[in-house]
């Protein structure tokens, strides 16, 4: 293992520090000039993070290798300064079996250019009739801690009750992708005003909130861990709130596109109207909801980012709205849209970016090497970044198979320079190693 010395990064903002990589840990922060090391890396201007991990990643792999696979998303993980991503399970086969979630660990280990953590179904091929192999994915080699139907709800109270009590065994947290069905039966965008305007069957805010209150309140019951999937709206943050008030075990995420886009994107942007790129679930909603996650996610309120990058082939978003596929990419331009919605709003300083964006998901995806602060003995997950720079997003550029990118043509602040993983180099220089 070779040693990497890290000139001038400002660790979380601060002032600049040199940090020396040892046999795959932080061995030593601060003025180092004395310092030798095999490689050496100019970090000035730089700011320092804990890598960045994703609660809430579509790799795709097994079955859809047309949009990603997790070689093509773990590159793309990389780029985007992650070093821990949270594989959901909505692949083909589903991933409800210990077979399933260790072959996508395992296709991560091979590949290397961040750690795969598969998400097991709560579920059995997402059907949402009978538990699936719970236990089995917890003791397997991939030590599934989470568990989620994302792309489909748990909607039957008693089957939910079930998996909460179930995953009280081993630590495990059931993360739940709040859409009653009945009440978005054809949905195709939020319901209000862009909608009506547009003709298009409408997504009620209820449908989300409903769900997550009836979750919180089973969770509180039997005394279990709830993560909510994607929060979209300010309906949501309050019953959220509430339920974290009553001392309740629930945590929730919110996407990098709900803090940035509205469904106003549908009508009138660069891309045009009737795009099917802004198409996705749960959908863009309005420029109060937006405001409501971006106030929820500062006050801790919602716990962290997670991307929901969902991949899809050209044939699958471009065409006819009501076609299209639901879903957009965000791994690589995750970090750029949280310095543009929390940071340069004052919302966030740097210290809360790690916060929300690697502590608080690796430790409710329980996940003990990562998310740690950048001190001496900690493992080396580091990313640096250059927040001073802005430039238009092109998706031709990306790492990922899919370019389903929302921020085409739209200018964003930032750039990852580099990438550490356990003290090897993912990315230099903004590219793969």
């Amino acid at each position: 293992m070779t040693t990497i010395l890290i000139r001038g990064a400002r660790i979380l903002g601060g002032a600049p520090s040199d940090i020396l990589l040892r046999d795959g840990a932080v061995a030593e922060t601060g003025d180092l000039g004395g310092a030798k090391a095999d490689q050496t890396v100019d970090a000035d201007g730089l700011v320092a993070l804990p890598g960045l991990v994703d609660l809430h990643t579509h790799l795709r792999e097994p079955g859809r290798e047309d949009a990603e696979t997790v070689e093509t998303g773990t590159q793309a993980a990389a780029r985007g300064g992650y070093t821990a991503v949270h594989a959901m399970a909505n692949t083909s086969p589903v991933a409800d079996t210990a077979g399933v979630v260790e072959q996508v660990w395992r296709l991560g280990q091979e590949y290397g250019h961040c750690d795969v953590q598969p998400v097991g179904a709560v579920t059995s091929g997402l059907e949402g009739r009978q538990l699936a192999e719970l236990g089995a994915m917890a003791d397997s080699a991939a030590r599934v801690r989470v568990f989620s139907d994302d792309g489909k709800c748990v909607s039957d109270a008693v089957l939910m009750r079930r998996a909460l009590e179930y995953v009280k065994a081993f630590d495990g947290v059931v993360a739940q992708h709040a859409q009653e069905p009945r009440l978005t039966e054809g949905a195709q965008l939020n319901e209000g005003e862009v909608s009506a305007r547009l003709g298009l069957t409408g997504w009620p805010a209820v449908a989300e909130e409903a769900i997550i209150a009836r979750d919180c309140l089973l969770a509180a019951h039997v005394g279990s861990r709830l993560h909510v999937c994607h929060v979209s709206t300010a309906g949501s943050v309050e019953i959220i709130r509430w339920a974290k008030s009553k001392g309740w075990d629930v945590t929730a995420e919110v996407t990098p596109h709900h803090l940035l886009l509205t469904d106003s994107c549908a009508e009138r942007s660069p891309l045009g109207p009737y795009n099917p790129i802004y198409k996705v679930n749960p959908p863009l909603r309005t420029a109060e909801d937006v405001r409501a996650l971006r106030e929820a996610l500062a006050d801790g309120t919602i716990d962290c980012v997670a991307t929901d990058h969902a991949p899809h082939p050209v044939e699958d978003k471009e065409t006819e709205w009501a076609a299209a596929a639901m879903g957009m990419i965000g791994l690589e331009t995750a970090l750029s849209v949280v310095q543009e919605a929390m940071v340069e709003t004052g919302l966030l300083d740097w210290a809360g970016v790690a916060d929300r964006m690697s502590a608080r998901p690796a430790r409710i995806g329980r996940l003990a090497g990562h998310g740690r602060p950048i001190e001496p003995g900690a493992p080396a997950n580091i990313t640096l970044y250059d927040p001073s720079v802005r430039q238009p997003v092109d998706p031709a550029a990306m790492a990922s198979k899919s370019r389903n990118t929302p921020y085409e043509g739209l200018t964003l602040p930032g750039r990852v320079v580099a990438t550490f993983l356990r003290g090897r180099p993912t990315v230099l220089e903004g590219k793969l190693v």
